[in-house]
């Protein structure tokens, strides 16, 4: 069964970038370089807030969906607790 990572990403602009990825470090490289997504080549990743790794592909994007759906605080949360408990449950 293949592995996926659901991830957080805070920004230079304070932003928090949410993605999903099979690879956490390759992907983190590819945002600091700016080819990772549109958001990250303008606005750099200054490191890494959340990250979990996730059973299924299914399972990430959903949870992905989710968390973009959130608001700032809600994300903010997030990152502070560690804890995708609250997300799972909604």
């Amino acid at each position: 069964m293949e592995k996926w990572f659901l991830y957080i990403l805070r920004c230079e602009n304070n932003a928090l970038y949410t993605g999903v990825t099979k690879d956490l470090e390759r992907r983190y490289q590819q945002h600091l370089s700016g080819k990772g997504a549109k958001y990250t080549k303008v606005f750099k990743p200054v490191k890494i807030e959340f990250a979990v790794e996730l059973e299924s592909k299914k399972i990430a994007f959903s949870l992905e969906y989710k968390i973009k759906r959130l608001s700032k605080k809600d994300k903010e949360l997030l990152c502070l607790e560690q804890n995708l408990n609250k997300i799972i449950m909604d």
